[in-house]
């Protein structure tokens, strides 16, 4: 009986082990796809979630999308992209952990320069990109390795309140030599420094100003012989000026040494005004907005960006564009980033965008390299619908009030920005109690 018994179980087990091990195959198989269908924990997944809410806001109810590819290592890689994948391996503690734990905190590699050169074998960034000779990125590719230009002119007490009291707001404004005008009408609008009350009457802080300079090819400016642009130094002390050539592209190295400067020798501004010089700013309902984020951002002021967010842009491939960049210098969407015509960030933030642009490679458009050293941060641009970087839609402009319901709106001339601000003095008894415009139209607080 008992031989008989052993007979049937291993013909049992001969017969029913296939079978069992292709059961659990195809529960193991199962299990893996749903893994990977299903969104992992502490990442978003697009398939699931196609909006994200930018951290350390409360008042942000337009979302934008989070891009699929930003630093993406798919096999089409441009110049950029090779060139911080390069950097972002060698900095890495898990890859190179002897060459990590040498690093004191927020260094960058090589004492203060990035890596110039790419994957091994690979070629400088201007020459793989001889094929594009003529166009401004080749000129920019050429240089985009150099951030260690000196200070020209440096402003007389740009961080300074007062005795006993904090800047509320520096407003930092990106112009160029020869747009004196400009500059001029905005000390004399809505950039005057010292204190600034609040637009409904209560309230208010102070604000201080620095205009954000190259130099000019035809700038005659030197110690020897002082030009227009010294003189307007010495009388009003708030030029900032670095000894590189002023172009669209190199708008970036005014962002980076900007965050330098400041984080050296502006530690008690709560906030930072970034801004082109043809815009129109409501100062004082912008003194009022920072004024009630204090109150409530607490700790998230860290990661506070606020302005008109563009997510998951592309780059613009429109060779007769003055954005253009070709593939073959970046591949992949761009990360959410607030337009450059008028944003505004925590000063807490700005230290922090000077230590982790140490290790991002510049970029050719600004506003795009401070999106990528925020996605660095782990932190998002909030939208508000009150910065209106492309203008007022259809006819709203006309509305009694509609520069007293927004913060900051671009493209307008000094001629322009002179009559709205004495329109915006002029109605101040009629508007205010008016609150910010939303995406609506509506007002919002």
């Amino acid at each position: 009986m008992a031989v008989y018994f052993c007979r049937w179980r291993n013909l049992f087990f001969c017969l029913c082990s296939p079978c069992i091990l292709l059961a659990l195959l195809f529960v193991y198989v199962t299990l893996m796809v749903c893994l990977n269908m299903a969104p992992s924990s502490g990442t978003t997944s697009i398939s699931h979630i196609n909006h994200f809410i930018a951290q350390g806001t409360y008042e942000n109810e337009s979302w934008a999308p989070l891009p699929k590819t930003f630093w993406s290592q798919h096999l089409n890689l441009g110049v950029w992209n090779l060139l911080q994948l390069s950097t972002d391996r060698s900095l890495n503690p898990i890859l190179r952990p002897h060459k990590h734990a040498m690093l004191p905190r927020g260094a960058p590699a090589r004492n203060g320069s990035l890596r110039a050169h790419g994957p091994p074998g690979a070629r400088g960034p201007a020459r793989q990109l001889g094929r594009l000779a003529g166009l401004s990125i080749q000129e920019f590719a050429r240089h985009m390795h150099k951030r260690d230009y000196p200070v020209v002119t440096g402003p007389r007490d740009a961080c300074g309140a007062g005795r006993g009291h904090q800047t509320l707001l520096l407003l930092a404004i990106k112009t160029t030599v020869q747009n004196a005008r400009n500059r001029q009408t905005i000390r004399d609008t809505w950039g005057r420094a010292g204190w600034v009350g609040g637009q409904r009457g209560d309230g208010g802080g102070y604000v201080r100003r620095v205009f954000l300079l190259g130099t000019d090819d035809r700038q005659n400016d030197s110690v020897e012989r002082p030009g227009p642009l010294r003189a307007e130094s010495r009388l009003h002390g708030d030029i900032l000026q670095w000894d590189f050539r002023d172009s669209f592209f190199n708008l970036t190295l005014k962002d980076v040494l900007f965050w330098e400067w400041f984080s050296r020798g502006c530690r008690r501004a709560s906030f930072v005004f970034k801004g082109d010089d043809d815009i129109f700013v409501n100062t004082p309902a912008l003194v009022d907005y920072l004024r009630r984020q204090q109150g409530v951002l607490g700790t998230a002021l860290r990661s506070f960006m606020v302005g008109d967010v563009i997510g998951a842009a592309q780059p613009d491939r429109n060779n007769e564009s003055k954005y253009f960049v070709p593939e073959a210098f970046y591949n992949g969407l761009y990360p959410p980033y607030a337009g450059g015509g008028g944003v505004v960030y925590s000063g807490l933030l700005t230290k922090h965008l000077h230590l982790v642009s140490r290790r991002v490679h510049l970029y050719p458009i600004d506003d795009v390299y401070v999106g990528m050293c925020l996605r660095r941060l782990n932190a998002y641009p909030s939208y508000h619908p009150a910065f209106l970087t492309f203008d007022f839609p259809k006819d709203e402009e006309m509305e009694p009030c509609a520069y007293h319901r927004t913060l900051v709106v671009h493209k307008r001339m000094p001629d322009r920005v002179a009559h709205l601000w004495a329109q915006l003095k002029e109605r101040q008894p009629l508007c205010w109690n008016v609150t910010l415009r939303d995406d609506k139209g509506k007002t919002k607080p």
